[in-house]
């Protein structure tokens, strides 16, 4: 029996195998769905021993056998079955898994999961019971049948994209769960989605229930003649009590003793407690540690009267002030008016909101009273150094140069402090002698001179000169032979390369003309030039644009004669640039912060933030860790960079827009120029305890310049070694403080 079973496998494979293609061709040209009811295992015409082998088993349900069961192999060994013929069975049983896991869900969702069951189909539901299928999570199968045979669990080899597919194309996938208890996919029918979302909306399960039909009383309103019951009366019901009577006697004599009060009828009327009725500091009230007595009201004025005097009453100008005043800005909520008489005096319109106000100032007053700490005020103010004891700095003017027709924007001090050079609107610019005020040399240049720098490194001797578009270096012709000889053979060494790099500047050679006033190199720009300043060693010199964009900082270098633009995109209207003395760092001021580049890396370091409107000038530190900045809402910040990025010490001293500031190269001095017309000069100490603060103290202001124009000290600058100021005005002067 046993070997014409598997020759009916064989053939039925052989049959399967040969229709195959044409199956398949089929499916390919029209996709249909499988048979609603088809039957996974072959139903065998003898009722005897109708299930699978083993290792048939787990073909089917897309598992290779585990190989326990080595009985059930032997017996089938004996029946004579080939390999060959379990192979090809296998093979076409795991072709078929899919259909027959549609074809179990299809028969498991019908109406009546009986009709189509006969007794030799194989039942395919669920035989294990009730128990947790957690215990068979390492292994293929979930349980047992009735004969002892494995369950194995379905093949599950679809990852997240099968289901997103899955999900995409199959319209009835949002109503397809995964029963718990077999592993398998079932499809909810319409009745079950309606159960659940009956569930979730929180209504009754079944459909047909009424939760609002009329409920049936157990007991009837109406008085009947027989009791419910007919049992008798106790004879305790109709007895006197022993205990109650004890209980009563022994209230009557706590009463009699006194010892329980009668309960008085309450007063029906609520109490109210007015919070400021007792302002008498012997009340309760006022006795009480945090008492808060009520704010008295203001007492009314002459401006209240029905007739005021007539310095009380307002001119047109005055009422149209107030009307156009904030009501929290007027001095008075009303404006003062004269009636003829008492009786012509209408209602107060604003009656009620004052009263109301009034009743919200007692509400909403504050119910502690904050203990005042005993201090001394003058305590509270910080002790300085008095200014005897920071000396030297510059107290009175010692000389006054005079000479330029026009404002003098700038000025500038040579390494040696022996000469001064200044740059004037009336197009000169003028080399002086410091100690005697004469002037040696004066330079037309053909414009307003904006900015004026001399070379830092005492090798050289030039002077780098900021008019309109150009910065004209010239050399002075002051001083040592030998240095002005050494400076122009440096700048004559120069071979210029044989493809020239484009730049955003040109560099241009003076005319022989040109050269006898001192002109030796034009660097010329696309834009008005506004400021320049040179390194400390005297080999760079940055310049700033009065255009927007990138291109408003340009870097030169004197001995390749190169330019280069270092940003790639603009922060910001650039106000001014300085190099630091001891870092490669420079630092670029806009109008509302001051940035730090490394230059070597090409990152920014910092940002500092002034808090002021607009940023005019910027000084570094000679040690290089603090930098003040002025600003034309008349402040001085000083940043410690070791501190933080926001302000160690705003100075409001100047009552105008500040100009221009400075630090002494030697001193610990710094000093600013306002349009106010005077100079404010400041004791900076810094230590080099790094847990010490910055000593600031304003030691002195020095007055001298003369208004032009609302304008007064336009530039600052210290003598290189000695404790003395230069500052050019508006007036047309150079004054020197010593």
């Amino acid at each position: 029996m046993a070997g014409t079973r598997g020759a009916g496998h064989t053939a039925a494979g052989a049959r399967s195998g040969k229709r195959r293609p044409e199956s398949e061709s089929e499916n390919e040209s029209q996709p249909e769905e499988p048979p609603l009811f088809f039957n996974p295992a072959p139903s065998h015409q003898d009722g005897s021993d109708s299930s699978l082998s083993d290792s048939e088993e787990s073909v089917f349900s897309g598992l290779e056998d585990s190989g326990s069961d080595s009985s059930d192999d032997n017996s089938e060994g004996e029946d004579g079955t080939s390999h060959s013929a379990v192979e090809q069975t296998s093979r076409e049983q795991v072709q078929a898994d899919i259909p027959c896991q549609r074809t179990e869900v299809a028969s498991a969702l019908s109406g009546d999961e009986y009709a189509e069951d006969s007794s030799d189909e194989e039942d395919i539901r669920n035989t294990v019971g009730n128990v947790p299928l957690a215990w068979y999570d390492d292994f293929p199968h979930v349980g047992y049948d009735l004969d002892g045979k494995r369950i194995y669990k379905p093949l599950r080899t679809r990852d997240e994209l099968d289901q997103f597919l899955d999900k995409m194309d199959d319209p009835d996938f949002w109503r397809t769960v995964q029963d718990r208890m077999t592993g398998r996919d079932l499809r909810l029918t319409d009745e079950q989605v309606a159960l659940v979302r009956r569930l979730q909306s929180g209504q009754f399960g079944d459909g047909n229930f009424d939760p609002y039909e009329p409920a049936v009383d157990f007991f009837s309103g109406d008085l009947m003649i027989h009791p419910v019951t007919s049992r008798p009366a106790d004879k305790r019901s109709f007895i006197p009590s022993l205990v109650e009577k004890e209980k009563v006697s022994r209230m009557v004599h706590a009463i009699k003793m006194g010892w329980i009060q009668p309960r008085r009828p309450q007063d029906p009327t609520p109490n109210f407690y007015d919070l400021w009725a007792q302002e008498d500091p012997n009340a309760v009230l006022g006795r009480h540690k945090m008492h808060v007595p009520a704010p008295k009201l203001a007492l009314p004025g002459h401006e209240e009267s029905y007739n005021p005097p007539p310095e009380y009453l307002p001119s047109e100008e005055e009422r149209l002030a107030w009307a156009q005043q904030e009501p929290g800005e007027r001095k008075l909520s009303f404006l003062p008016r004269k009636y003829p008489s008492l009786r012509a005096v209408p209602a107060y319109s604003r009656f009620i909101q004052e009263r109301f106000e009034r009743c919200l100032d007692l509400y909403l007053c504050p119910r502690q009273r904050k203990m005042r700490v005993n201090v001394d005020p003058e305590d509270l103010i910080p002790t300085l150094p008095r200014p005897r004891d920071l000396q030297p700095f510059p107290v009175c003017q010692a000389l006054v140069y005079k000479g330029h027709s026009d404002l003098v924007r700038c000025l500038s001090v040579s390494p040696g402090g022996q000469w001064l050079a200044s740059g004037s609107d009336d197009g000169s610019l003028r080399l002086w002698e410091v100690p005697t005020a004469r002037c040696m040399r004066t330079v037309p240049v053909g414009g307003v001179v904006r900015s004026v720098a001399w070379n830092p490194n005492p090798t050289i001797c030039l002077v780098a000169v900021a008019m309109e578009d150009s910065v004209l270096l010239l050399n002075p012709g002051l001083g040592d032979r030998l240095l002005l000889g050494s400076t122009d053979q440096l700048l004559d060494a120069f071979t210029p390369p044989e493809e020239p790099a484009l730049l955003p500047a040109r560099w241009l050679e003076a005319l022989e003309e040109e050269r006898q006033w001192g002109l030796r190199l034009r660097i010329c720009h696309s834009k008005p030039v506004t400021q320049v300043t040179w390194h400390g060693r005297g080999d760079y010199l940055a310049v700033v644009l009065a255009s927007p964009g990138h291109t408003q900082v340009l870097i030169h270098q004197l001995s390749r004669r190169r330019s280069q633009s270092p940003f790639r995109r603009s922060h910001g209207l650039v106000q001014c640039v300085a190099f630091h003395p001891t870092r490669p760092f420079l630092l670029v001021a806009s109008q509302r912060s001051v940035r730090i580049y490394h230059l070597l890396r090409q990152e920014l370091t910092k940002k500092l933030m002034p808090n002021c409107k607009w940023v005019s000038s910027l000084a570094v530190h000679p040690a290089g860790d603090n930098v003040i900045c002025g600003s034309y809402d008349s402040k001085l910040v000083w940043f410690d960079l070791d501190l933080s990025t926001k302000p160690y010490k705003v100075l409001r001293h100047h009552k105008k827009a500040l100009r221009a500031v400075a630090f002494h190269p030697r001193y610990p001095l710094f000093a600013s120029g306002s349009d106010d017309g005077s100079v404010i000069v400041c004791h900076g100490m810094v230590y080099n305890d790094l847990l010490q603060n910055p000593l600031l103290v304003p030691v002195k202001v020095l007055k001298g310049h003369v208004l032009t124009r609302d304008l007064g000290v336009l530039d600052v600058a210290f003598h290189p070694t000695q404790p003395w100021l230069f500052s050019s005005g508006a007036d047309g002067t150079i004054r020197l403080f010593t």
